[in-house]
């Protein structure tokens, strides 16, 4: 795994006749409960590049911090980027990589609200270009919860909870302060699933399952078995 931003123009030269694959993680920055870093999202967005990187001898290119996080957006400390903003944001990146010389470029999220965006980079691309773009966002995701974790999610939903926080505890624990980790599961919101209600009027401690459980060996394993799908995924997709 080699990181684009340290590289000169001259050692990514070298490079490009292999034709690496380019690994773009993209997160958020959003509050995420009491116990957990704003850029939560972006951090594991990062590691798990990192780690795909090592993985597939990939190129990771600088971590894209913000995201689209509307639900947090009258929350202090949350940056967010329209649905449009981002789409033309990552396409242009997308473009880059292209005439950069890339094999492949593989978007590596973190935040989930991300996800309908990418796809609809990846196809608009993919209408105009034969260079192949991957979306990745954490496959496999409800088979690994239940695999490894105690506690359920909230309705389907991962922020701030025993995924996270492990996961977190695994890449950056000094980032992880388990004193403040609390838990709630706050009720089911129709405004919020129906409407345009904010997670920030849902939910008390910004959390939404139970962080509490976590540990970092959970997140160990858990990001073992992230990225073994992941590099499944790319490795079937260059075999093309």
């Amino acid at each position: 795994m080699t990181l684009l931003a340290e590289m000169t123009r001259d050692e990514l030269a070298a490079r490009m006749a292999e034709r690496p694959i380019a690994i773009l993680p993209i997160g958020a920055t959003e509050q995420h409960g009491h116990h957990l870093p704003l850029g939560t999202d972006s951090f594991l967005a990062e590691e798990y590049a990192r780690r795909i990187g090592d993985r597939v001898d990939g190129i990771v290119l600088p971590t894209v911090p913000f995201g689209y996080s509307w639900v947090w957006k009258d929350t202090p400390g949350t940056v967010t980027v329209g649905h449009r903003t981002l789409e033309a944001y990552l396409g242009d990146v997308v473009e880059s990589a292209e005439r950069s010389g890339f094999g492949m470029l593989v978007i590596a999220d973190g935040h989930e609200s991300n996800v309908t965006t990418m796809k609809y980079v990846v196809r608009d691309h993919a209408a105009r270009s034969s260079f192949p773009v991957l979306r990745l966002f954490y496959p496999k995701l409800s088979e690994i919860l239940a695999e490894h974790l105690e506690s359920e999610t909230w309705h389907g939903m991962i922020h701030a909870c025993e995924f996270e926080t492990s996961l977190l505890l695994d890449a950056r624990p000094d980032l992880v302060d388990m004193a403040k980790a609390v838990r709630e599961y706050p009720p089911f919101s129709e405004e919020y699933a129906y409407g345009a209600e904010q997670l920030g009027n849902v939910s008390e401690s910004g959390v939404f399952g139970d962080p509490t459980l976590a540990t970092a060996a959970k997140g160990r394993a858990m990001f073992d078995a992230l990225v073994e799908e992941s590099v499944r995924i790319i490795q079937k997709a260059r075999a093309r």
